[in-house]
């Protein structure tokens, strides 16, 4: 807590607040008697996966939920209830009072207007100022939040700004009428790791300087570890367990909270000390003033050993790898010329290799080309200069047939399993599509077939006639990782496939990936620009900047001992579970960055 202490009113007071949902003539419960506070200058995670309650009642302290919804029980705003308050009053309340940062900008923010426009807007709406007034208002609050450009920023339509930009711009305006209260639902979820540093250090400068009480909505426990005072961590409707970040972190009391943070991949693992392998590799180790150089020695000694261990196992492993399946040398990718758009380079000069039996993480930034790459690998972007194999297949000088046989030996996995499956078929149906297309299998052979990819991904037999919006994500990526295997591919090309999930069913997934590619010794390429999940996986990792490859080597050179300035900063950028050593990463972050 940084400025207000016990005694102070707290700003926001939740008393017994039940939220419940008219379904087929029954209540059903989504929050039931939740009981919080919040004061100002601190900040509260309200954590828990998907269908905990979180989101759900944090809309009933700003009565935006739908018709179908009751709400019962105490929500005080500076002692104020906001229960039962009129519909006028709760406009006003709503942007004075409190205002609220979305998880995705592109469906808050108005495409229509720009993002002065919107700005000026709230501001006009709730302050009697003139237009003028409100514009300078405006562009001050785009400089607040740190906007390269707050004048151009002012002018420009959201779909102008990048993904960190536009969250920028969404914090201005939640910020513009200085509420009490600031509601933040997942406001990091959707951006690259080096982009949600900045707005975590953004939303900290500002929750110092504005002295706001801040709701943190996340299922990302590095978010919570880098940004929260106090947590309340929420399972089915219900608060399992609240206290101290600190506390919650250092001594979890519940299951459910032991559970959760157990399933958070952790980058570096327990057993190496990435700051101070960082601190090393930089040149670092007396500027991280929170270590004594005493300590930090002897953390980077037994880093030493660890990593002795590792390449060790690294040559073992290299000795056991079969032939290459994906080859890329001196590779280039253009995405073709489209009316007056010219043709783009969105990869240049790459060169790469997956063996079979072994993981290869390509990481990096949105926009740095790792997708591309994905693409091209089973056969859907051409390269225009290199060469690139697959399957022993020259891609570059394969004839249609050719590239109809290659999709036989590929499978894919997708990022949003609900968009990968078609939901007019049973499940069935979709794992055996790829099968019955091929010609490989019909009749029994194929419903045998289906079975035992159900079995292999250890989804029930009775769920092949489930339709896709009856299954959880979870379960609908581990259809689309038996669609994938179908036809037991030598290539593996897994495109985000974890990222739309929650912390749990994330790790059960990594799980099952990990021991099918064990098991069945394919080739995969993991594209993410999530390093712990990459971490988790991977054998090498290959790292993306701007349409080129920047490093790669095995896992542990890359994590441990990265090279590229590029690397260190974003492996500096990736928030880690534990307050304590969050703080530590964050100074060595500033470092960097000052360096840079």
């Amino acid at each position: 807590m940084t400025t207000s202490d016990a005694t102070t009113t707290p700003v926001l007071q939740v008393s017994d607040l039940s939220v419940d949902f008219a379904v087929d003539r029954r209540w059903v419960p989504a929050a039931i008697r939740l009981n919080y506070e919040v004061r100002a200058g601190e900040v509260l995670a309200i954590v828990g996966e998907s269908g905990s309650g979180k989101s759900v009642s944090s809309m009933a302290i700003l009565d935006l939920l739908p018709r179908n919804a009751r709400v019962s029980g105490s929500i005080k705003l500076r002692g104020e209830e906001l229960r039962g308050m009129s519909a006028q009053r709760m406009r006003r309340v709503r942007g004075d009072d409190i205002a609220m940062i979305f998880q995705e900008p592109m469906t808050a923010l108005n495409p229509a207007y720009t993002v002065g426009a919107q700005i000026v807007e709230t501001l006009r709406l709730h302050r009697a100022i003139s237009p003028s007034e409100a514009r300078d208002r405006a562009i001050e609050l785009l400089r607040m939040v740190e906007l390269p450009d707050p004048e151009k920023a002012f002018r420009s339509y959201p779909h102008q700004l990048s993904g960190g930009q536009r969250q920028r711009a969404m914090i201005a305006q939640s910020l513009s009428c200085d509420p009490a209260l600031l509601i933040a639902d997942e406001p990091t979820t959707a951006l690259d790791v080096t982009v949600q540093a900045e707005i975590l250090d953004l939303m900290r400068n500002l929750r110092d300087r504005l002295d706001s009480a801040v709701i943190l909505i996340t299922h990302d426990m590095g978010v919570v570890a880098d940004l929260a005072d106090r947590i309340a961590v929420m399972r089915q409707g219900v608060i399992v367990e609240t206290g101290p970040a600190e506390e919650i972190f250092a001594r979890p009391q519940h299951p459910y909270t032991q559970e959760l943070l157990a399933a958070v991949p952790h980058l570096g693992g327990p057993e190496i000390d990435l700051t101070a392998a960082l601190a090393s590799v930089t040149g670092a180790e007396d500027l991280v003033q929170e270590v004594s150089p005493q300590e930090l020695a002897a953390r980077e000694a037994e880093n030493a050993r660890r990593l002795a261990e590792a390449a060790e196992a690294e040559r073992q492993r290299l000795e056991r790898i079969g032939e290459p399946v994906l080859s890329l040398r001196g590779v280039a990718i253009e995405y073709p010329k489209q009316g007056r758009m010219p043709a783009f380079r969105a990869v240049s000069d790459a060169d790469l290799i997956v063996h079979a039996g072994e993981v290869v993480g390509l990481v990096g930034e949105s926009g740095s080309g790792k997708t591309t790459i994905g693409r091209a690998a089973v056969g859907l972007l051409p390269a225009v200069e290199g060469e690139l194999t697959v399957a022993g297949l020259d891609v570059r000088n394969a004839t249609r047939k050719d590239l109809a046989a290659l999709r036989r030996k590929v499978g894919m996995v997708f990022q949003d399993p609900s968009s990968s499956l078609n939901p007019r078929l049973p499940i069935g149906e979709s794992i055996g599509e790829p099968l019955r297309l091929a010609g490989e299998a019909k009749g029994q052979a194929l419903q045998r077939r289906i079975e035992e990819l159900l079995d292999q991904v250890e989804l029930p037999r009775a769920y092949r006639n489930r339709y896709p919006h009856e299954l959880s994500g979870g379960q609908k990526q581990r259809v689309g990782i038996a669609r994938a295997l179908s036809l037991s591919p030598e290539l593996l090309v897994a495109d985000e496939p974890t990222s739309a999930l929650d912390v749990s069913v994330q790790a059960h997934v990594l799980e099952l990936l990990q021991e099918l590619q064990q098991r069945l010794r394919f080739a995969c390429l993991f594209v993410t620009h999530d390093l712990a999940v990459v971490d988790l996986l991977a054998d090498r990792i290959a790292v993306m900047r701007r349409g080129e490859i920047v490093e790669q080597g095995s896992r542990d050179e890359i994590l441990r001992r990265p090279q590229h300035a590029y690397t260190q900063r974003l492996i500096a950028a990736v928030p880690l579970p534990n307050p304590e050593k969050q703080r530590e990463r964050r100074r060595l972050r500033e470092l960097l960055a000052d360096a840079g």
